[in-house]
């Protein structure tokens, strides 16, 4: 029996919202809304999200020592995860962290907490803008000292936003205590191969799918030439790359999943085969988008460390990502478990 469903290791920061009629162009400027502060980061959003639908969960992830820092750590404590993995400041020794899970590191003056400029326009689509701060000192020497976190976990996830050499870490402690890698490569940078290796599965949106297959391209390919024109072909190409299996969402279309026994064209899994099911969305009204990528991923790991099949937990994520797109927000927007189980009841009446 595992301590932890999930553990999350990666970003907190404080989103700044700014709503509008559209998008500004280069050079220029429009009016929005007034600004709203949320909590948020991947790490934080995932970590949130699991916990809000019940699974025992904490974040590894480093904040400021400052009013965004304790906004953060007071909203994980109220979605219901563990504060133990929350590192304030720059530590004076690695991990260092007290019960509350905000007070035990030296205050670093030069790492705030992270924020992320967030722009949500009359369709609901975002663009994203990000601040490290105390995520980039997230080192590889916190996630050694954060062993326990690791040897309790049935499942880690892992994104992009805090240094490549931290995910790297995590990855191989995540492996070495037998826990279930979930990794989301955003935003999109190229990853050590024996880390590709332990992600089962590779979680991606379409963005980053083509980014990623891009950059994995030959010098000598020609412009234009890539495996991208579908999902389909993408999920092969990606799967080419090296991990275990690959999820690819699809916003309103759902997600497409690739891997060993996934899908009845693949043949049993201890043969080898390899198949793709496509998974469709709810049809909601999308009020915001921001975060939903995060409660999809946060939904995924819980339901993986749970014991679900990959597709039988993608099918759960998509309709807890389709709820949180129904809300403004990020964190806020997440359904709980009876949230989850009344939609579903409901379109199927």
């Amino acid at each position: 029996m595992h301590g932890y469903d999930l553990l999350v290791v990666g970003s907190a920061n404080a989103d700044l919202v700014i709503g509008l009629e559209r998008r500004p162009g280069p050079g220029e400027t429009v009016l929005g809304s007034d600004m709203v502060i949320h909590p948020g980061g991947k790490g934080a959003n995932q970590a949130a999200a699991a916990a809000r639908l019940g699974a025992r969960t904490t974040l590894l992830a480093r904040v400021g020592a400052d009013a965004y820092g304790r906004m953060l750590a007071e909203a994980q404590r109220a979605a219901g995860a563990d504060p133990a993995g929350l590192l304030t400041g720059v530590a004076d020794a690695p991990g260092t962290v007290d019960s509350s899970g905000t007070g035990g590191a030296a205050e670093g003056e030069d790492a705030p907490t992270g924020v992320a400029l967030i722009t949500v326009d009359a369709a609901g689509d975002n663009s994203i803008v990000v601040s490290p701060g105390a995520n980039a000192r997230l080192t590889p020497d916190d996630v050694a000292a954060a062993r326990d976190l690791f040897e309790a976990a049935a499942v880690v996830s892992l994104q992009l936003e805090i240094p490549l050499e931290t995910v790297a870490a995590a990855a191989r402690a995540a492996a070495e205590h037998g826990a279930r890698v979930v990794l989301n490569p955003s935003p999109p940078a190229r990853l050590p191969q024996d880390v590709l290796a332990l992600c089962d599965p590779l979680v991606l949106n379409e963005h980053e799918a083509r980014l990623l297959l891009a950059d994995s391209q030959s010098p000598d390919s020609e412009p234009g030439q890539s495996p991208e024109s579908d999902p389909g072909e993408w999920a092969g190409a990606l799967l080419a790359l090296g991990p275990r299996s690959v999820v690819v969402t699809l916003g309103a279309e759902g997600a497409l999943v690739a891997g060993p026994g996934v899908g009845a064209a693949a043949g049993p899994e201890e043969a080898g085969g390899t198949g793709t099911v496509r998974v469709p969305s709810p049809r909601v009204r999308a009020v915001d988008t921001t975060g939903a990528g995060d409660a999809f991923t946060g939904a995924l790991g819980w339901r993986l460390g749970r014991g679900d099949g990959l597709v039988d937990a993608v099918r759960y994520a998509v309709r807890v990502g389709a709820l949180a797109v129904t809300r403004p927000g990020a964190q806020e927007s997440y359904p709980s478990a009876a949230d989850v189980e009344s939609a579903g009841q409901e379109s199927t009446a």
